[in-house]
């Protein structure tokens, strides 16, 4: 009993002076004012988690702390050509509206470009299909030629 007993203080004692070595490796270099310094601008950005939950504060709350910053990986001049390209085109917002420019004028802006995902055989295919059944749209009266024409192409069925 006295050889467990002895065995059993030795080890409290060795993780004692282990867990004291391992704080005070952490803590070294550390003054009392920049642990001070740490713990107002944890405060003042919500890094502190709640025991509640288990979340940090800025996380339960966004509204009450400043927004993380985070640094941007492109340069000065790639910013400034971007918001130019965006005042070109009138993709900027209109703040009394929440549209943006090219929305509420259209005609001020030029066109955006769209990518289509389609080969030139598929559009040229689906050009003559439109033409042999009529569904492409008059100009001067914005119908289609199968309503206008309805004798002239089949009967879509």
């Amino acid at each position: 009993m006295n050889r467990k007993y002895t065995t059993v203080i030795t080890l409290a004692v060795a993780a004692l002076a282990a867990g004291n070595a391992l704080a005070a490796d952490q803590a070294v270099g550390k003054t009392r004012a920049q642990v001070q310094a740490e713990l107002l601008e944890a405060q003042r950005t919500g890094d502190i988690v709640d025991a509640g939950t288990g979340q940090k504060l800025n996380e339960l709350y966004p509204n009450r702390y400043p927004a993380k910053v985070t640094a941007s990986n492109r340069s000065r001049a790639e910013v400034n050509a971007e918001l130019a390209e965006a005042q070109r085109m009138g993709d900027i917002v209109d703040a009394g509206t929440g549209q943006k420019l090219n929305e509420l004028y259209p005609n001020r802006y030029p066109a955006k470009v769209t990518a289509s995902n389609r080969s030139r055989a598929e559009v040229n295919a689906e050009l003559r299909e439109a033409q042999r059944t009529g569904d492409i749209v008059d100009a001067g009266t914005g119908q289609k030629l199968n309503e206008l024409y309805t004798n002239r192409y089949p009967i879509k069925g």
